[in-house]
């Protein structure tokens, strides 16, 4: 093969690893869960399939371990069983480093949901959108100054100050906001029903991205760990929207916080994606089946055959190393490309790999004294190890850091990641 072409298959390989959610159908996509016998999305979807009129669900993972593309998954299975699902990526609609409250929760959600339903089905319910009815309620029942119905969805997302303004200002009106919420809601589920002509039809949505919510500093992020408390925890009966069969993505750390939070908001119970296990829980030998998984994700995107390029023995040194975390996976695999490629070698040496994993040890240090004590604790009893609720801060930023992972097999455990053992054991 000449190198021009090589060098064109590399990119394409390269490309290939983009962190973007996939379809079912998609080429790359490998369905290792539905090999599992507890397969988080067909629990999901089975809950909603037996609910009847209404439902809250909770779903949560760490960043880069591929909810988005299971939540995808989730919407076929449910579309399948004859569900109409709306899929609502709240980046698009929250500033998701600032603190939230129901108010704006709620605001955020029906105007995703609006503009779905509008693409979908050409038209509002009652022909008219969530913003029109928001900003009317605004201006005419809670008398909020100056609010611009084309930008107050933008303005909530983009613009803190707005955003505080907006939730001082709704204080005292919450009764309101939300009963708008939910009777929209209720429209919604009622132009759903007379378009597909079923009066029985379920309705789905799915909020992705709650899970990212975090502040920026140690009083910001706080801040922000306590307004999710307040919200999902103070606000059980907002959450559930009548009607409506919904399932809430919600940080790995809301757990500890908030224990029996499945049945404050009287929902199914909760979900996890863990990393995929590349790792005995114990021994921290190998985890054949977890290596084989890593290696088929790699091969499905590879467009030669991926041993021409890696060794075997590479791939799982550098899975073990990304903790079965499949975006730095991903991540690990593509420095790798670019570090052979630079010097024209391939295939990859694996003094290439030990670059790469030296490389991305160093982005994780140095590591506090203190919070090496803690880590330590995680990695000897496998658990979160949270002693005080105050020191929650401290556990979600490991969690968002990915210096802590979550694995399940039988049950939920912790360890830290791969990378940075040695360090933490010292």
């Amino acid at each position: 093969m000449s190198a021009p072409s090589q060098r064109e298959l590399l990119k394409a390989f390269f490309n290939n690893l983009d962190d973007e959610p996939l379809e079912p159908d998609d080429p790359f996509y490998y369905p290792f869960l539905q090999d599992t016998e507890d397969d988080p999305i067909a629990i999901l979807a089975e809950s909603i399939s037996f609910s009847q009129s209404q439902s809250v669900n909770l779903f949560t993972g760490q960043r880069g371990c591929g909810k988005s593309t299971e939540f995808r998954r989730l919407r076929k299975q449910l579309e399948d069983d004859d569900c109409i699902v709306f899929l609502l990526d709240m980046r698009d609609y929250m500033n998701l480093s600032t603190s939230v409250e129901i108010s704006d929760f709620l605001i955020s959600i029906m105007t995703a949901l609006s503009e779905a339903v509008e693409l979908r089905y050409q038209q509002a319910p009652q022909k008219r959108g969530y913003v029109e009815r928001l900003t009317e309620l605004l201006t005419r029942d809670i008398k909020v100054p100056e609010i611009d119905i084309c930008g107050i969805t933008a303005s909530l997302k983009e613009d803190p100050s707005f955003k505080k303004q907006l939730q001082q200002s709704l204080q005292g009106h919450l009764a309101k906001i939300v009963k708008e919420a939910h009777g929209f809601a209720q429209e919604v589920v009622a132009l759903v029903r007379k378009a597909t002509a079923d009066d029985n039809k379920k309705i789905v949505v799915l909020v992705d991205s709650v899970e990212q919510l975090r502040g920026v500093g140690a009083d910001g992020a706080n801040e922000v760990y306590k307004s999710v408390e307040n919200l999902f925890s103070g606000h059980a009966s907002s959450l559930q929207i009548p009607m409506l069969h919904i399932v809430y993505t919600i940080p790995p750390y809301l757990t500890p916080l908030a224990p029996g939070l499945g049945r404050l908001l009287g929902c199914n119970l909760g979900c996890t994606l863990p990393c995929v296990h590349v790792q005995q829980r114990d021994d921290l030998t190998p985890d054949a089946a977890g290596l084989a998984i890593m290696r088929t994700l790699i091969a499905r995107r590879c467009p030669v055959e991926s041993s021409s390029l890696f060794a075997q023995a590479q791939l799982d040194d550098l899975a073990i190393a990304s903790g079965g975390d499949l975006r730095e996976f991903f991540r690990l695999v593509r420095a790798s490309l670019i570090k052979a490629s630079s010097g024209g070698i391939f295939p990859v040496p694996d003094a290439v790999i030990q670059r790469t994993l030296n490389h991305a040890r160093r982005e994780m240090l140095p590591i506090a004294e203190d919070d090496k004590v803690w880590l330590k604790k995680i990695h000897t009893s496998k658990t979160a190890e949270l002693t005080a609720i105050e020191e929650l801060p401290t556990l979600a930023r490991f969690f968002d850091c990915k210096l802590v992972l979550n694995y399940r097999n039988g049950e939920d455990w912790y360890d830290v990641h791969p990378l940075i053992r040695d360090e933490v054991r010292r």
